[in-house]
C-alpha cells in the first residue's frame, strides 16, 4: 500500500497515510521508506529548496504514528507550511480519529490530564504532574463484544497534539486501545493481535483554514479495509456508526 492523495491544490495536499509507514526520516528509519521519501520522489517542488527538506520536513506539517492510518496534511511551500503550523499552535486545526478500546466508555466525555516523557522509560510517555497540558474529547459510537469481552468504538477529538496523547489518555482511564503494545500491556496486546493486526487508530478527519483564502476546509477519509474487517469479526451490541 502507498499513500493516496485525497486532495491537492497549488499550496497543499492531503494524504491518506497507510499503516506501517513512518512519516519522517530519522536515524532509526534507515533502509525503510518513509512518507518524507515518498513525497520527495513524487513532488520535486517539495525538495527544490536545500533548507526545505531539513528544516521543513519536506512540507509535512504534523505527524502520525507508524501504525496509525489516515489524513496527513502537507504544505507545498514555506509560507503555507508556516501558516498551517501556526494554526496547530493556536489549536485552530480540527482533528478527529476513530479508535477501538477495551471496555464500555461513557457516551461522551473529555479527558484532561498532563502528558510527559516517563523518566524511567524515555521512549514512552504518560500522565505526569508537571507534564504538558493535554485534552482529549470523545464520543462513543458503538459497543461490540468478542469472547465475552466488550469494546467501545469511539470518535476522538484531541484539542492538543501531544505525543501518543490519545493512547495515553485512554490507558489512563483504564480503556487501552486494541493492539497497543506500548501502552496496552503485552499479554493483552498479543491476544488482540490474533484478530486485529495493528493498533486500532485511524485519523478520520482534519479541518483547517486554507492558508491562501482563509476559508474553512475539511477532509475526511473512511476507515480502511483492515479495520473494517476487524469490526466484522465482532458482535455489535450498540452501533451508531454513520
Amino acid at each position: 500500500m502507498e499513500p493516496q492523495i485525497v486532495y491537492q491544490d497549488n499550496f497543499l495536499l492531503i494524504l491518506n497515510k497507510p499503516p506501517n509507514w513512518v512519516v519522517n526520516r530519522a536515524r532509526t528509519t534507515k533502509n525503510r521508506q518513509t512518507i518524507q521519501d515518498w513525497l520527495e520522489n513524487n513532488f520535486s517542488r517539495l525538495s527544490g529548496i536545500p533548507l526545505w527538506r531539513e528544516k521543513f520536513r519536506s512540507g509535512i506539517v504534523h505527524r502520525l504514528d507508524k501504525d496509525t492510518s489516515g489524513v496527513l496534511l502537507v504544505a507545498k511551500d514555506k509560507e503555507t507550511f508556516e501558516n498551517l503550523q501556526a494554526q496547530f499552535k493556536k489549536r485552530q486545526i480540527m482533528k478527529e480519529y476513530q479508535a477501538l478500546v477495551h471496555g464500555v466508555l461513557p457516551l461522551s466525555d473529555k479527558i484532561i490530564a498532563s502528558v510527559g516523557r516517563l523518566p524511567w522509560a524515555r521512549k514512552k510517555f504518560g500522565v505526569l504532574p508537571g507534564g504538558r497540558a493535554a485534552e482529549t474529547g470523545f464520543k462513543r459510537i458503538g459497543i461490540f463484544e468478542k469472547d465475552g469481552e466488550k469494546f467501545s468504538l469511539v470518535r476522538v477529538s484531541p484539542k492538543t497534539g501531544r505525543t501518543h496523547q490519545i493512547r495515553i489518555h485512554f490507558r489512563y482511564l483504564g480503556y487501552p486501545l486494541v493492539t497497543d503494545f506500548t501502552y496496552g500491556g503485552r499479554k493483552r496486546s498479543r491476544n488482540d493481535q490474533k484478530w486485529c493486526s495493528r493498533i486500532f487508530l485511524h485519523a478520520r478527519k482534519i479541518g483547517f483554514f486554507h492558508p491562501q483564502n482563509g476559508k474553512w476546509q475539511e477532509c475526511e477519509v473512511e476507515l480502511p479495509k483492515d479495520l473494517k474487517d476487524v469490526l466484522k469479526i465482532l458482535e455489535p451490541i450498540v452501533n451508531n456508526i454513520s
